[in-house]
């Protein structure tokens, strides 16, 4: 079953996009003295003001480029890669094929990738939008402050060697954290969290595991040749999850790792 929020989320940024640039156009149209009410964008390297900005139609552009890889941030610059990984390996590790649907746990990345990503949200507010709506900064100068807040999360969570790794790829000689690039953070924090995740997901195998053994054992002591054993573990697996109250366990280890 494929998820529907990558499906959805393009359409929800076209919207977005839209009406922001709607706004500009008017805007632009409002100040031009002598302009008409009709609709003309052009590109320019400046403005009157003396601010050196890009103009509305190659802002349109960087938008809908934007646009277009919006899934991919999503879910690769986020914390859903390393929630979603976790929780698929805890189904597995249950031995449930569809319970819960992936419907269910692809909303429940979301909004526990929404909660975790808030504070980093909050900061491209206040450092890139908020100037930037009021005219106080270029566009250029709102897209690299609005990347900061993302490296500093990304940094937070990617491994040393993995940020070494694609620095030798690159050629790039040793570099200071605040001078990497985003072509440098975005694949070491991909890693990184790829290799987070599968721990995570080891971890929660094992107890799982021992259940499986077990039971396996006591059908083999009884002789029973016949039975699977997935068949008996599952309910003693799930009674064990309950008692363990294992999704407070899991959600509060997935965001205190973080």
């Amino acid at each position: 079953m494929k998820s529907f929020w990558p499906r959805l989320l393009p359409y929800i940024l076209l919207g977005l996009t839209l009406c922001i640039a709607s706004d500009l156009v008017a805007q632009d149209n409002a100040d031009a003295p002598g302009s008409s009410p009709g609709i003309d964008i052009s590109v320019r390297l400046g403005q009157e003001g003396g601010g050196d900005d890009v103009s509305v139609a190659i802002q349109l552009v960087v938008l809908m480029t934007l646009l277009s890889l919006a899934p991919a941030i999503v879910l690769l610059m986020t914390s859903f890669m390393r929630i979603i990984i976790v929780l698929g390996f805890l189904r597995n590790a249950l031995g449930l094929q569809s319970v819960p649907p992936t419907q269910v746990l692809v909303g429940m990345s979301v909004f526990l990738s929404f909660f975790l990503m808030m504070p980093v949200g909050e900061r491209i507010q206040a450092e890139a939008l908020e100037p930037f709506q009021a005219g106080d900064i270029t566009s250029i100068e709102a897209f690299n402050l609005a990347s900061k807040p993302l490296a500093d999360f990304m940094l937070k969570q990617t491994r040393t060697e993995d940020i070494e790794f694609f620095l030798s790829i690159a050629n790039m000689p040793p570099t200071s954290v605040d001078d990497l690039p985003m072509r440098i953070i975005v694949p070491s924090f991909i890693l990184s969290e790829l290799r987070t995740a599968f721990q995570m997901g080891f971890l929660i195998f094992l107890p799982f595991l021992v259940v499986d053994f077990i039971v396996a054992t006591v059908l083999m002591a009884m002789g029973m040749m016949m039975m699977p054993p997935v068949i008996v573990s599952l309910p003693f697996k799930i009674l064990l999850f309950v008692m363990v109250d294992g999704w407070y366990l899991i959600i509060r280890s997935l965001v205190t790792s973080f």
